[in-house]
């Protein structure tokens, strides 16, 4: 028996200090994976910048690198770098001597048109500021051709077989209603202008005249910017360029060279031995390269205590109610005490509110809202737009001093829609369940999601709808200073593309983040000086660590990504997300883009 004891005792001793051990590596391996995150990169003398697109992204925000997959394998972890991070590395290369040229791998990139765009008039100040720009692909693709062009010199590969898919820009809308009747679901929408096509995919087996026209129409006017962009940069007309196009004469590389878009076609030993040459090296081996994101964090600037800050605020994703963590989502309160908090800090001086999000709760939008005019009454506040500042990201923004956007930004949406699934015959026919509710009062099971709405109901949902829309109306027109009825003319919930959002009075002026930073140095700065050197450049709110993200990693499942994983995709997450809310008793009302687009560039 004193033998057992001993060994049960010698076992869970040994387990313990196990235990121990395992807590004290792991906790290691998150110190050293977020050290070597933080650490500055050491570069060469002197050598080549490389822009390799397949092994980084550019989003709103720089993140730490994804823990999951650097334990699972680190060749294959994506690094993400922030756009200002990125634009701010570029513009310290174009005047850098250590950096010999830029050369730059665009595809494989994962990157959204609007950075793209962003991206590309970085790399053309580049250029203007007499940095050489080189770029090369073997599979050309619409995005990747869109930002090479930006270069002095195109370069593709001489091999046959390249997968070249310069065809223009595509979308995909899904419509699911046939799915859903033989699933025996009913989805009752509530929405007030003929544009709001938002939950169209649940209750039509096709587009509306006014969905498909819209989409048309915002998909030409992103494909402008692009076409006309590259015909500009490679001296052909932009008709020339659709002639290419739609008459399928860009097929093989030989096609490109002699259509004047590349300007070489090189093997890969052809190409070590130009990239040579451009660097003054007798030999490819000669040639130093720098990483560029180890020049951004090499280059990152010093964050000194100073009295005169400029807070970049990011309104990045979609806008919930409460205040949910920072994945993926503008939670209303959280983001409300963020921009108390700036407004209490005597330091910060100027704000620019950078927007990259399609909507969502008008609750948590107009919270936000609120929030901004005490701001904006307090110190300028300029609104620059990213991929998507619709529906309630324009709700959130109208009100700036000044809003730039990008051209190929979606924006507007203003109108409002709800959503409610009615399941009760899917349990009676297909799970062959019967729900009796038990009310206390009459309507008190409306949101049970297992009966149809009655006439009453409906009629109080859509009187809510036009009150919020009234509302919304009402936000812009005085936001905006245009009259009620011309901002309820172009509303309807229609989506427009920057570009055109100008003409509409609804944006200001087409331009980037940093064009939008500089503009609030300008408004801020005593002797109206868009010098940033003597400004602390904040972001908010601080993206996530290392270690929230490995926290967020064993918090569980989400359900979202599981779908995907079953492959439902987007769609299917859109579809729980909206019967989740509406469960829970939040976003019953949604001012958000009204489709779920597949775009393909």
């Amino acid at each position: 028996m004193k033998d057992f004891v001993k060994m049960t005792l010698a076992v869970l001793c040994g387990l313990f200090i196990a235990g121990i051990i395992g807590l004290f590596m792991f906790i290691t391996m998150i110190g050293s994976m977020a050290a070597a995150g933080s650490a500055k990169a050491v570069l060469p003398r002197s050598g080549v910048l490389v822009m390799d697109l397949s092994t980084m992204t550019v989003r709103e925000q720089s993140m730490p690198q994804d823990p999951f997959m650097m334990m699972q394998n680190p060749m294959m972890q994506v690094a993400t770098v922030g756009l200002w991070d990125a634009v701010h590395a570029l513009d310290i290369a174009a005047d850098d001597p250590a950096v010999q040229y830029i050369y730059i791998k665009p595809e494989g990139s994962t990157i959204d048109l609007s950075t793209l765009e962003e991206l590309r008039v970085a790399l053309d100040r580049c250029r203007q500021r007499g940095k050489t720009v080189i770029a090369y692909m073997t599979n050309i693709s619409t995005g990747a051709y869109y930002l090479a062009s930006a270069a002095d010199k195109v370069y593709t590969t001489s091999y046959c077989g390249g997968m070249h898919n310069f065809v223009g820009m595509s979308g995909s809308m899904i419509f699911v209603k046939d799915l859903l009747d033989k699933l025996n679901v009913n989805v009752q929408l509530i929405r007030h202008g003929k544009y709001k096509s938002a939950g169209e995919m649940f209750v039509r087996n096709a587009p509306s005249a006014e969905n498909m026209q819209q989409n048309e129409e915002m998909v030409r006017s992103m494909w402008h910017t692009v076409a006309s962009a590259v015909a500009a940069s490679r001296g052909i007309s932009e008709e020339k360029l659709n002639s290419l196009i739609d008459n399928l004469e860009l097929v093989d590389s030989e096609d490109f060279l002699e259509a004047g878009l590349v300007d070489a076609l090189y093997t890969r030993e052809e190409l070590a031995e130009r990239l040579a040459v451009l660097a003054g090296a007798s030999s490819f081996n000669k040639v130093s390269f720098m990483n560029f994101q180890d020049y951004v964090t090499a280059k990152a600037p010093v964050q000194v205590k100073s009295r005169k800050k400029l807070a970049v605020i990011y309104a990045d994703g979609n806008i919930v109610d409460g205040n949910a963590g920072w994945q993926n989502n503008v939670a209303g309160g959280r983001f409300a005490s963020i921009l108390a908090d700036v407004r209490a800090d005597s330091t910060v001086k100027a704000v620019v509110l950078r927007v990259n999000s399609p909507g969502g709760s008008v609750l948590a939008s107009e919270q936000i809202r609120a929030e901004l005019e005490l701001l904006k009454a307090d110190k300028p506040v300029i609104a620059s737009y990213g991929s998507y500042a619709a529906s309630g990201g324009y709700w959130i923004s109208s009100a700036c001093d000044k809003i730039y956007s990008d051209a190929t930004t979606l924006t507007g949406s203003i109108g409002v829609f709800s959503m409610i699934p009615d399941l009760s015959g899917t349990a009676r026919k297909i799970a062959h369940v019967n729900v009796v509710p038990v009310n206390s009062n009459r309507h008190s099971d409306i949101l049970s999601g297992l009966r149809p709405l009655d006439a009453a109901e409906t009629a109080s949902l859509q009187r809510n709808v036009e009150d919020i829309y009234s509302r919304f109306v009402t936000v812009v027109s005085e936001g905006r200073g245009l009259e009620a009825s011309y901002v309820d003319d172009i509303a309807q919930g229609r989506v427009w593309t920057g570009s055109d959002a100008l003409g509409k009075g609804l944006v200001d002026e087409i331009g980037t983040l940093e064009d939008a930073i500089r503009y609030a140095a300008i408004s801020a700065s005593e002797d109206g000086s868009s010098a940033l050197g003597d400004w602390q450049i904040v972001g908010y709110p601080a993206p996530a660590t290392t270690f929230e993200m490995l926290v967020a990693m064993m918090s569980g499942p989400d359900k979202s990504n599981l779908l995907s994983e079953l492959g439902f995709g987007r769609f299917g997450e859109a579809a729980l997300r909206w019967t989740a809310d509406w469960k829970k008793g939040g976003q019953r009302y949604l001012a958000r883009l009204p489709f779920e687009l597949e775009m393909n560039i």
